[in-house]
């Protein structure tokens, strides 16, 4: 089994569709922070100030990881940042749910207006999983970073 994860194509892949996730789902968020800030807003988690905050930052966030995982460029510290977003949005939606408040996730901004649910839990979890991947065995392959 660790001889497939490690296996640097495998690798590659991952690092290609978490970096894409990010990336698409940041650029909704970017363009429409007001938008975003409601989102934020209806999970009823955090106070006023810091929801404007968090929607210009979080969006920008997100493309610069997934930006520079897809070039390679200290993926594993990047898979970390993603990683930590994944447990927090995986908290949010649990805590969401255990509220039976029936929201948009916002998870791709006003692309879609999934609700949050079971199945936004396992998508989270999978890229949680997909993260924690490339956390432990890292990719060089194809990095625009120096090579060990």
């Amino acid at each position: 089994m660790i001889k497939i994860l490690s296996n640097k194509y495998f690798l590659i892949s991952i690092r290609i569709v978490l970096g894409f996730v990010f990336i698409f789902a940041a650029i909704s968020k970017a363009s429409e922070p007001e938008e975003f800030a409601r989102a934020i807003a209806n999970y009823k988690l955090l106070p006023i100030f810091l929801i404007n905050i968090l929607a210009i930052a979080l969006p920008w966030i997100e493309i610069c990881a997934g930006m520079l995982l897809l070039f390679g460029i200290s993926v594993k510290e990047n898979s970390a940042i993603l990683s930590g977003l994944l447990l927090v949005f995986i908290i949010a939606i649990t805590i969401s749910l255990i509220r039976g408040l029936n929201i948009d996730c916002g998870c791709f901004g006003t692309t879609g207006g999934t609700k949050v649910g079971i199945q936004k839990l396992f998508e989270n979890f999978g890229l949680l999983l997909l993260g924690l991947i490339l956390i432990r065995f890292d990719s060089k392959f194809l990095s625009l970073s120096k090579q060990d």
